[in-house]
């Protein structure tokens, strides 16, 4: 019987690496490398329900559809943002699977579609931040604002390619499908959900719900599932092992663990980009000021490292 439930949130590395074309055997080889790890976390005692991001598998769908319009007719970006929830839950799926047998563990582990629910009103409608899609040099990303009306952004600073298409991303209110989530953690069940941050979808006055063309931030949907899921631990996993302050500059200094008031005021310095470890950090404060016990940010390869206090950024109560 578990006693701890911890929220995943899985980076782009997890699944595709940035020099990678994104073929269907390259991910399964990177889900493999991600299943072994939550397979070591399962072992040592842990319940787990893993989110992921979607940028690229978004991103790589939306220019399908618009290279393809002419011959099908062309998805929109939350039907994209669909697919790949089915797409990247299902390798997860049959990677993890295998490996928890090899191991003999007998949980279920499967995927469920979920919805997030989004205010229409959020701002980041009218000013969208989140990339989607591959890497463009500026004249690149200018040609495609250009001619395609893309809106685009800097997303890495100093880099050759460090340009990507951004399209709006609403903060996460609430997980539609909670109640489900909540069955089946009850028979133990390993649940992938709410990938590329969800659906996002807004209430209509008819009490319905519609989907809308944004893409939530992944790190902001774990908070979510952590807080109406009553999680012990919140667990984003990036390309570092630790975050750092004065980032490429000669003080850089790595954090360790920190306090929430701490992580306020560094992040009230601008010390945390907008476009990388922003997010990240806004996700795990919200979740420590709301009755977390921890929320920490680490490498892939170091996770239950950092679970158990070895290495990676831990953020706690003051």
């Amino acid at each position: 019987m578990y006693e701890e439930l911890v929220i995943i949130a899985l980076g782009g590395n997890a699944i595709k690496q940035a020099d990678e074309k994104g073929t269907t055997e390259e991910q399964f080889k990177n889900v493999d490398t991600t299943a072994k790890q939550i397979t070591r976390i399962c072992k040592a005692g842990y319940l787990q329900v893993l989110t992921h991001g979607n940028g690229p598998q978004a991103g790589a769908l939306l220019i399908q559809q618009e290279e393809a319009k002419s011959i099908v007719p062309p998805q929109t970006l939350a039907c994209c943002g669909a697919m790949t929830q089915g797409q990247i839950g299902w390798m997860f799926q049959n990677r993890i699977g295998y490996h928890f047998s090899r191991q003999g563990l007998n949980y279920p582990v499967t995927t469920m579609i979920t919805q997030v629910v989004v205010d229409r009103d959020d701002p980041d409608f009218q000013d969208p931040s989140k990339p989607v899609g591959p890497f463009y040099t500026e004249k690149e990303a200018m040609a495609l604002k250009n001619e395609k009306g893309y809106i685009v952004k800097e997303a890495k600073p100093g880099r050759e390619k460090g340009w990507r298409r951004v399209v709006p991303s609403p903060k996460p209110v609430d997980i539609y499908e909670k109640k489900a989530i909540r069955q089946l953690l009850d028979i133990e069940a390993l649940v992938i959900v709410s990938g590329g941050g969800g659906i996002p979808i807004v209430k209509e006055e008819d009490g319905s719900f519609s989907g809308v063309d944004a893409v939530i931030d992944k790190d902001l949907t774990a908070d979510k599932l952590g807080q109406v899921l009553n999680a012990d631990y919140l667990l984003i996993l990036t390309d570092v092992e630790n975050v750092y302050i004065n980032f490429n500059k000669p003080n850089q200094k790595t954090l360790e663990t920190i306090t929430l008031s701490e992580a306020q005021r560094y992040q009230e310095e601008g010390q945390f980009a907008a476009g990388s470890m922003g997010p990240k950090m806004d996700a795990a404060m919200r979740f420590v000021r709301r009755g977390g016990k921890a929320a920490i940010i680490t490498s892939l390869d170091k996770a239950l490292d950092a679970l158990e206090g070895k290495t990676g950024t831990r953020i706690v109560n003051n």
